[in-house]
């Protein structure tokens, strides 16, 4: 395999500027409503990096959007994450357990029905009334949300990963009753353990580029800053319908890769 150093340098430096707006776009749209991945693997791939490099460096960059949004929120007094940190690491330890697992497990099946799942996620915050920055029903505990649904999401950002904000979000607002700003500020914490899970798997099999990755989780600070600011501003008002664009674009993207 080249080493990290060639495989940048053999990348132009127009692509390299393109990839870094596509990660400060990224960590804008990341930081509001999930999916990210939908303009940052792409673009990697785009750029000529080898898939399973472009995974891992995804995973690199993406821990700086999320965990600038975590913060944001937080400061903004939106979630606690020292409360978080025992269901982040039920998160961290799915990740783990996805990226190792993501070489024999039958993932072209799961592709297939994630647009599926993500159309559902679109037309839930589209059409289910009431949904605002209140806080609606509980249908799970805290305990059996956080032992039985975050590991299974973490488990799947770390297999694949695209459209894991949307799922954490539509848990937190489905399940354990929050609003959608709430919703959006808990998932941040989560996001970013899933995020290092992952990585930490891949770095097993894999060589991520990390000068690229490092330069990318630059601009990817910038964009979930400035994201995470505007939402906790407007909150559902902004929230609602980027989560129904983004949820519905990745979905297209992927059966557009599919057929």
């Amino acid at each position: 395999m080249e080493s990290l150093t060639d495989l940048s340098l053999s990348i132009p430096t127009e692509a390299i500027a393109l990839l870094l707006i596509a990660a400060f776009v990224a960590g804008f749209v990341d930081s509001i409503a999930g999916g990210g991945g939908l303009i940052t693997v792409p673009a990697l791939l785009l750029a000529g990096v080898p898939p399973i490099a472009a995974l891992a460096t995804n995973k690199v960059q993406g821990l700086f959007g999320a965990g600038m949004a975590a913060i944001t929120y937080a400061r903004a007094g939106h979630v606690n994450l020292r409360a978080q940190i025992g269901t982040a690491l039920l998160s961290f330890a799915g990740g783990v357990c996805g990226a190792l697992l993501a070489s024999t497990l039958p993932t072209d099946v799961i592709r297939l029905g994630l647009p599926v799942l993500l159309i559902g996620v679109a037309l839930f915050f589209a059409l289910k009334p009431g949904l605002s920055d209140i806080d609606g029903h509980r249908r799970l505990s805290p305990l059996a949300f956080s032992a039985g649904f975050v590991p299974f999401i973490g488990f799947y950002d770390g297999l694949l990963g695209p459209g894991t904000g949307a799922f954490f979000m539509l848990g937190f607002v489905g399940l354990a009753g929050y609003g959608i700003l709430k919703a959006t500020a808990h998932t941040k914490l989560l996001n970013f353990a899933s995020n290092i899970g992952g990585l930490a798997g891949f770095l097993l099999v894999a060589k991520p580029l990390w000068a690229l990755g490092l330069a990318m989780g630059a601009a990817q600070i910038a964009g979930a800053y400035i994201g995470s600011k505007l939402a906790t501003r407007v909150g559902a008002r902004l929230i609602r319908p980027v989560l129904v664009i983004t949820a519905t674009a990745l979905a297209l993207r992927l059966l557009w890769d599919w057929f």
